[in-house]
């Protein structure tokens, strides 16, 4: 499979790398296209496999009838003419997860997360929970290493867990990948600019289930009403978090109504990691795994970067980097994770996005700084409903306004509830500089 075809790659990044490279020792005739510059070394590599680069605006212009496959980047809209193009001239539109996983080794038990929000921190739970019981896990997917990277470095094993965080823009692209078992979050309305409706959206979520029977295991929300109608057509067999059996109290954390852990020895915080946790927990119920790792992690683990991750503490003021915020719902999260007195740093990428979910937090926030694309919608929506407001392009700008207001017990908390494309290639550079600026104060 994949074998003497010809191929166009539609942005490079380091899933288009890394699927070139594995798909350019099996003769076939490969071009990867981008609109930004790379790196001289890696394209030197790929000329050495016979890989053409193209640096270009319209990728399009390249893609004829005589092409059998292409390749998309996640992060490329289906909207894109090249993806349209595609479509008319009947070329098959894949992405790199699913041509990585026809090259998989034999016995993998694929575990993969999904979900509007909190698929990183579960994910990265489950992977340190497997690592301190001593089982073989190897970690891959929209976390930020590319399935077919750890092919081509021969990271996996016959007989290995794969752990696979598993975004809604690479699911879009997908028709043979199966999981054995599938963890949805939960769902709100995200995306829908990619996508064009919530309806969209969640067909697309709905994919984490494809070709499963009742030998597949689905771990759902059962208080997120949209996940349960989501897959009331499913086969798998089902284990719920937030019922009668699998919940948490102020207290602790249940399942199967014994108590597994007091809140007060988890390090992690929030109600939605909470869920979170509960949704780890039944897989290592799932997986046969003891729960005591489990305890030795959450006494521990701190809770993945850029997600309401503590940065400093100054006169008295806290910071926290929220950046993986990137919807409404997401920011939401974060207000509950603190009492009030909040200086809110949110806006981003337009995505036709909705705001009305912040208004009963509204009493927990000092102000709202607006910033990015969205920044004057931002404005207007506070000022219809008397939340105070700036706006201002760029996050320095911000930082600079917002150390003026301040004073002891605040908080500082950036959650944009937005994409960073506007201005940055990823949410983790909108954290990094977020924190620079906070240390330098």
């Amino acid at each position: 499979m994949y074998e003497n075809m010809k191929i166009l790659i539609l942005g490079m990044a380091r899933s288009g790398y890394q699927v070139a490279k594995l798909l350019g020792k099996r003769n076939n005739q490969i071009i990867v296209t981008d609109s930004k510059s790379q790196d001289n070394d890696k394209l030197k590599e790929l000329d050495g496999l016979g890989i053409k680069f193209y640096l270009t605006d319209k990728p399009e212009d390249l893609l004829d009838k005589s092409y059998d496959l292409v390749i998309k980047n996640p992060a490329v809209f289906p909207s894109h003419p090249c993806i349209v193009k595609a479509h008319e001239l009947k070329i098959k539109v894949v992405n790199e997860m699913e041509v990585a996983y026809h090259f998989l080794p034999k016995n993998i038990n694929i575990i993969g997360v999904t979900g509007s929000n909190g698929k990183t921190t579960t994910t990265t739970l489950i992977n340190e929970v497997l690592k301190e019981a001593k089982i073989d896990v190897v970690l891959g997917g929209n976390i930020g290493i590319p399935l077919s990277e750890i092919i081509n470095e021969n990271k996996i094993k016959s007989g290995d867990i794969l752990l696979l965080e598993v975004s809604d823009h690479q699911l879009i692209d997908m028709d043979d990948f199966r999981t054995n078992i599938s963890v949805l979050t939960n769902l709100c309305p995200t995306h829908l600019d990619y996508h064009g409706s919530y309806e969209a959206y969640k067909n697309v979520k709905h994919k984490i289930f494809n070709g499963h029977t009742k030998d597949n295991i689905a771990i759902l929300n059962n208080k997120n009403l949209d996940s349960i109608e989501l897959i009331k057509d499913i086969k798998d067999t089902k284990y719920y978090f937030n019922n009668e059996d699998n919940y948490y109290t102020d207290e602790a954390i249940y399942i199967d109504k014994k108590k597994v852990v007091e809140l007060e020895d988890i390090l992690l915080k929030g109600t939605h990691n909470y869920e979170n946790i509960l949704a780890m927990l039944l897989v290592m119920k799932v997986l046969k795994v003891d729960f005591k790792y489990a305890l030795e992690v959450l006494k521990k683990f701190k809770g993945v970067e850029h997600r309401i991750e503590f940065v400093r503490n100054i006169n008295g003021v806290e910071y926290y980097n929220d950046s993986k915020s990137t919807n409404p719902t997401a920011t939401v999260t974060a207000l509950k994770s603190f009492k009030g007195n909040i200086h809110l740093i949110f806006g981003g990428m337009d995505r036709n996005q909705e705001f009305d979910d912040l208004i009963p937090y509204k009493d927990k926030i000092v102000k709202i700084y607006a910033i990015g694309e969205v920044r004057n919608k931002i404005k207007d929506f506070c000022d219809a409903n008397n939340i105070l407001c700036e706006a201002e392009e760029y996050l320095k700008e911000v930082i600079d306004k917002v150390t003026k207001n301040v004073k002891a017990g605040d908080i500082v908390l950036l959650s944009p509830g937005a994409a960073s494309w506007d201005q940055y290639a990823r949410f983790e550079d909108r954290g990094d500089e977020f924190k620079a600026l906070v240390n330098k104060l």
